[in-house]
């Protein structure tokens, strides 16, 4: 007898009164580090923002505000690969013309938190003041051991396998083809996508092309690659650390970040300020509710450990993975604020290169900092491809 065919369910969370009232406690209960006089943010997340953005959550957050918000969001769980896997599933309102499915992948420290600005200016351009003929099918999962979907209880899933479940998901939701788009580890997945199921990517678009893994004579590379690997080493160097531990003992840093409010809004926090095009100021990319929201979301899902891990599992994908060149038609969006900025050479030498742009404003988490950027970002590059998943 066949298998039932799987079916979504709708996920609408709603957290515990009990889950809150720990929460504010242990945030009214931290114990403080000290710190030298005037570090800032030089040493890491500057204590006396920090102090003032624990008492704020404490005392004023309201997160069943932000929790009803997120439920306004059309959001599902399913099964697959053993794994409940959470995403958002916003279909086009609308549509004027063939209506592309498309896939978003998030990255680390977030979930589909990273999307939820910019779902809406997809899948509604017309109410936004774009063209209606660019109207998206929008997927948002979040990777196992983020947001709601479950945590592996086995070895982290590295990226391809991640890329794995993405495809057999948007089989379930009945997209033969459809379009990818990504940041961070988001951008690895969209890849490993378009690698491993061409016959069903259409397109695929990144912010960002990774950190460099080349194995080659480096004289076969262009001064410009050369100075980017340099570039990207004395980054790891200054500002990799986080990195490094999650890749060799993640465990270690999830005993303190699981158990204390104030340590996670620390790790989470001083990247949100470093990676985003904001000047040094975090508050100009992200309001304190804004931040709350994604730092919140870990802490009630208990993810802070199972994401870190994912590293460990990427870090053992083999050499010849990063070798691999991608044929699907792929564009970049390379935002002046994200961190490690590759030349068009080396995207020349990875991939099938179709439109590289370089937009005003944002970093690394674009979708969320400049939306409406992103949006347009997005509808440039898939509008050629459209018909391609349709007819």
């Amino acid at each position: 007898m066949p298998d039932a065919p799987l079916r979504p369910e709708p996920f609408v969370p709603k957290t515990a009164p009990e889950a809150l009232e720990d929460l504010r406690s242990r945030l009214r209960a931290t114990r403080w580090p000290d710190a030298p006089e005037d570090a800032g943010w030089s040493l890491g997340t500057d204590l006396s923002y920090l102090r003032e953005l624990v008492a704020y959550w404490a005392e004023e957050f309201d997160w069943p505000t932000q929790e009803a918000a997120l439920a306004r969001l059309p959001r599902f769980r399913v099964r697959l690969g053993g794994l409940g896997i959470h995403f958002v599933h916003a279909r086009a309102a609308a549509p004027a013309g063939p209506v592309l499915p498309l896939v978003l992948g998030h990255g680390w420290p977030d979930s589909f938190w990273r999307y939820t600005k910019v779902i809406p200016l997809l899948t509604d351009p017309g109410a936004h003041g774009a063209d209606p003929a660019d109207a998206f099918d929008v997927v948002v999962p979040d990777m196992p051991g983020y947001g709601h979907s479950d945590r592996p209880t086995g070895p982290p899933l590295d990226s391809v396998a991640v890329a794995r479940l993405w495809a057999d998901l948007m089989s379930v939701l009945g997209y033969p083809r459809f379009g990818a788009a990504g940041g961070d580890v988001g951008s690895h997945v969209s890849r490993y996508l378009a690698l491993d199921h061409p016959d069903r990517v259409v397109a695929v678009h990144r912010m960002d092309a990774g950190v460099p893994v080349f194995t080659g004579d480096p004289a076969e590379l262009t001064p410009e690659e050369r100075a980017w690997l340099r570039d990207a080493a004395a980054w790891g160097a200054t500002e990799g650390a986080y990195a490094a531990m999650h890749r060799t003992k993640p465990q270690t840093a999830a005993v303190g970040l699981t158990d204390s409010p104030a340590g996670l809004a620390a790790w989470i926090v001083e990247k949100l300020r470093a990676w985003s095009d904001c000047a040094g100021d975090v508050e100009r990319s992200f309001t304190r509710d804004e931040i709350l929201t994604n730092v919140t979301l870990y802490w009630l899902t208990e993810t802070i450990g199972s994401s870190m891990r994912m590293y460990r599992a990427n870090a053992a994908i083999p050499a010849a993975q990063h070798a691999r060149r991608v044929e699907v038609p792929s564009g970049f969006s390379l935002f002046p604020g994200d961190l490690i900025r590759p030349p068009r050479a080396w995207l020349d030498r990875t991939t099938n290169v179709v439109r590289v742009s370089e937009p005003a404003r944002g970093g690394h988490f674009a979708p969320f900092e400049e939306p409406e950027l992103y949006a347009e970002e997005l509808r440039a590059f898939f509008r050629p491809y459209r018909t391609a998943a349709t007819g």
